[in-house]
């Protein structure tokens, strides 16, 4: 009988041990964890603290600098991440490295609202498969100085014109100088067919650039203070000066072109929490969401159709970026080979070296 007792109690303390196991994997599946850049909207604290409220899943983040960091977290932390933040040029490079599963939209209700053409872009819908929700997109453009230009400038010409040297800040990045050099001169910006050109127009910026920046913060410092009459920035950066910080800028989309990014919501190959994945992706493709992101400035532009209906009249995102016209002048980026992108970074660091002569 002893025995038996004994024996019983060891079941007991079996079962009690498994619910403390079934308890942590609760815990566990009741956790999204997302990989993004810091401060690019799924981490708001308001966003943050709904979606928790609403769904009682918390939401941990894990942050990058930069897309090859991006897949460099993916690669060394299998099974980790619940979601990940993809520039939708980057998603078919992600996919074929089996970084990333295809994702259901049918999980994600919401979907139903997102325009056609980012839904169904081929940058996130391949090999008869979805591998991303649309999320945001937007510009990088040239930004203006509304106190010194009554009349917005119409053409990417203005970067180069001698009556604005030394007044113009440009983001040091290899690509986007390149695209923009490129657009300049009405060459393909994913495909330029004469970089020699690219190069001498770039050099031909030297007496025009009067600083370098790298982080929004570094931008709108430059701005506030009133050393860039024009600058080559994000449009939600600019949006944020001018309804944050009261700033006088705007931007425009020239006459060339401007340079246009998709961010989509992926999942990670084998995330530990689909479900909860997919509920975070619902709501932060809600209009609601949404409005909360615009409401306290530097939002991108939505992929919801719904949701950007509901934009301010006052926005500039509005009044200039979604507009039918300017529209069909973005140029959406398309993936770059680990070629291309060192041959951008060389051409650019030799055209800064050309800059410190």
């Amino acid at each position: 009988m002893t025995r038996w007792i004994a024996y019983g109690r060891r079941i007991v303390g079996m079962m009690a041990g498994l619910a403390m196991l079934g308890a942590t994997s609760v815990a566990v599946a009741d956790e999204v964890r997302v990989l993004n850049w810091k401060g690019w909207g799924t981490d708001e604290a308001w966003a943050v603290a709904e979606f928790e409220k609403q769904t009682g899943t918390k939401v941990v983040h894990d942050y990058i600098t930069s897309f090859p960091e991006t897949f460099t977290k993916l690669r060394t932390n299998p099974g980790y991440y619940d979601i990940v933040v993809l520039n939708a040029a980057f998603v078919e490079k992600a996919a074929r490295e089996g970084l990333i599963q295809a994702v259901d939209p049918a999980m994600v209700a919401n979907s139903a609202d997102l325009y056609p053409d980012m839904r169904d872009t081929p940058q996130l819908n391949f090999d008869g498969k979805v591998w991303g929700i649309a999320w945001v997109w937007g510009g990088t453009s040239v930004t203006y100085d509304t106190e010194v230009f009554k009349t917005p400038p119409t053409s990417l010409d203005v970067l180069w014109d001698p009556a604005h040297a030394d007044r113009v800040c440009w983001r040091d990045n290899a690509e986007d100088s390149v695209r923009f050099a490129a657009l300049a001169l009405g060459q393909n910006p994913d495909q330029p067919e004469d970089l020699d050109a690219i190069r001498e127009k770039l050099r031909a910026l030297k007496p025009q650039v009067k600083a370098f920046w790298k982080s929004g913060d570094e931008w709108l410092k430059l701005v506030a203070a009133k050393e860039c009459d024009l600058s080559i920035v994000w449009t939600n950066n600019t949006e944020a000066a001018a309804v944050q910080d009261n700033l006088p800028v705007s931007f425009i989309v020239a006459k060339q072109g401007a340079v246009a990014f998709r961010d989509g919501l992926a999942m990670p190959t084998n995330p530990p929490n689909a479900k909860g994945a997919y509920a975070f992706m619902n709501y932060l493709i809600s209009k609601e969401f949404y409005a909360g992101w615009v409401k306290i400035g530097g939002a991108p532009v939505s992929a919801n159709s719904k949701a950007v209906e509901e934009l301010p009249d006052s926005s500039l995102t509005r009044q200039v970026l979604t507009q039918p016209d300017a529209i069909k002048r973005l140029n959406f980026k398309g993936p770059l080979s680990d070629e291309e992108r060192q041959t951008y970074l060389d051409l650019w660091q030799e055209t800064k070296a050309y800059f410190a002569e």
